[in-house]
């Protein structure tokens, strides 16, 4: 098998690549920041990681990650995690700013699983999509209005996915990680995480 996971170079993402590879597939790890990638080529399951450094909400890097992915194997998941973490509030940043936020975390959950649930369809096999949500979807704190918006349509999308495209084998799902503070060059790899991710892969 084989599966792309965005915004995989660190933390929860790293931590969703290292379980994938505990199954025995090969992982395309698509990550805007290349630093953030550092530990790919010196991993002991190198030979089954690949690195993309790219926008994970450009289709064009979302085609290639796929691409890279199919020549290992049939691309059997996909999970949407990129996002960006910035605050900003309706009465005090431009309208614009606020939309241009909630585009930038949503736009890579539209691209990843148009591009997942096109390639299963062209496959004509199965297929998992893995949309990674927040606490924030439903319980907003302030100052992140942006992020909590976009983590609601995100929401909202996994349960249109899974409507749509059920019937043809493809699952679609969305987990909000538990809260953590993973020290320095570790990966976030909680027993609740792991369990909860392989709940939902399966």
């Amino acid at each position: 098998m084989s599966c792309v996971v965005t915004g995989g170079g660190r933390g929860v993402g790293r931590g969703i690549v290292e379980r994938l590879l505990a199954d025995g597939g090969t992982v395309v790890v698509v990550e805007r920041d290349p630093e953030a990638m550092f530990w790919v080529q010196g991993h002991a399951e190198a030979g089954r990681l690949v690195a993309v450094v790219g926008d994970a909400a450009d289709e064009g890097v979302a085609a290639r990650a796929a691409d890279l992915a199919e020549r290992s194997g049939p691309l059997t998941g996909w999970v949407n995690n990129a996002a960006v973490f910035r605050d900003a509030s309706v009465h005090d940043a431009p309208v614009g700013e606020v939309v241009d936020l909630i585009t930038r975390n949503l736009r890579p959950a539209v691209v990843g699983a148009a591009t997942a649930v096109r390639r299963f369809l062209a496959a004509g096999t199965a297929g998992a999509v893995v949309n990674v949500s927040s606490h924030q979807a439903s319980r907003p704190v302030p100052g992140c209005l942006p992020y909590a918006t976009a983590k609601a349509a995100v929401e909202g999308l996994t349960r249109a996915l899974a409507v749509e495209y059920g019937r043809h084998g493809i699952r679609s799902n969305a987990v909000r990680p538990c809260g953590a503070r993973p020290r320095p060059g570790i990966p976030l790899r909680t027993r609740r995480s792991r369990r909860a991710f392989s709940t939902w892969w399966a």
